[in-house]
């Protein structure tokens, strides 16, 4: 568990923590009707940097639009969504790396099922980067319920009510004894877990269930399909079966508060030999470099 740091962003101001409140009327509360994405912030010194932080806002502005919250555009830039992070850490001055959220609000009041023109709130809090998952190796169970297919609810938009799905998810395989749950679709293909994507190596093959397997189009995931071309590795997404995983030579998973972390259980089956595999351990040590010095992808952004 890890607590918001005192000032936080909301509407168009910083404010304490404990004030930055939605009505418990608004559309956010009653539906869920909010979208966000969550971001690294690497503190060095007084040098900070936010890892992909345009990708972050393009994410927004995506999940915005393909659930019809108009008024984000209309009313923001990257410009402004940038400035807005940068006073945010300037005022909460974090000493050690941390995950900024933020997140669109819809908060018209009592509107009935609708989105079109509805007045919204944008709010951002900072928190300590502690990993969701096990860095040091993972037992993953399949889940009996089954993902939420982009036709019902798109998994391409990081829609908070949506995420009732993996709480259900998550909470099976936690009450089961594991850490975490490995989705599965209506066909029984791997999708993701509870808040990151998957990836398994096979005879030297990384390979990732596509963009239309009912998954998040991940900024993390695509990090390391990038590191991965670059390092040689050769790359395969497609669909993938739950049995796969079980015979596969590495197992890993990846996302902002995931990091990007090794398997080696998956329904009580040992991957492999039980450790972290070479491409998987080489992979992490990219990522984690990416996260806080990569400029030659433009990765990084530096927060004043």
């Amino acid at each position: 568990m890890a607590n918001p740091h005192p000032q936080v962003y909301l509407g168009d101001r910083i404010v304490a923590a404990e004030a930055a409140t939605v009505g418990v009327a608004s559309s956010a509360v009653l539906y869920g009707l909010s979208v966000y994405t969550v971001f690294p912030v690497h503190v060095a010194g007084a040098a900070r940097t936010a890892f992909r932080l345009d990708d972050h806002f393009r994410r927004l502005e995506e999940s915005c639009k393909i659930i019809g919250i108009d008024r984000f555009a209309a009313e923001w830039d990257y410009a402004r969504f940038s400035a807005a992070v940068v006073e945010l850490i300037a005022r909460n001055a974090p000493t050690e790396d941390v995950f900024v959220r933020a997140t669109v609000h819809v908060v018209e009041s009592i509107p009935g099922t609708r989105v079109r023109g509805c007045a919204i709130q944008v709010s951002m809090f900072v928190y300590d980067a502690v990993p969701i998952v096990p860095q040091d190796g993972m037992r993953l169970k399949s889940s009996p319920w089954r993902r939420i297919p982009d036709n019902a609810i798109p998994s391409r938009a990081k829609v908070n009510g949506a995420y009732v799905n993996s709480v259900l998810a998550k909470q099976d395989a936690i009450d089961s004894g594991y850490d975490d749950c490995v989705f599965l679709d209506g066909n029984g293909h791997v999708c993701e877990l509870s808040a990151a994507n998957i990836f398994l190596v096979r005879n030297g093959t990384l390979i990732t269930p596509d963009v239309s397997c009912d998954i998040l189009d991940g900024i993390n995931r695509r990090t390391v399909l990038t590191l991965a071309a670059e390092d040689g590795i050769p790359v395969v997404e497609r669909t993938v079966d739950l049995t796969e995983l079980y015979i596969a030579d590495e197992v890993f998973v990846t996302g902002t508060s995931a990091g990007a972390a090794p398997v080696l259980e998956v329904d009580g089956r040992t991957v492999a030999d039980g450790r972290p595999g070479p491409i998987s351990q080489a992979l992490r040590k990219r990522h984690a470099d990416a996260l806080r010095t990569d400029v030659l992808h433009g990765w990084v952004t530096p927060l004043g």
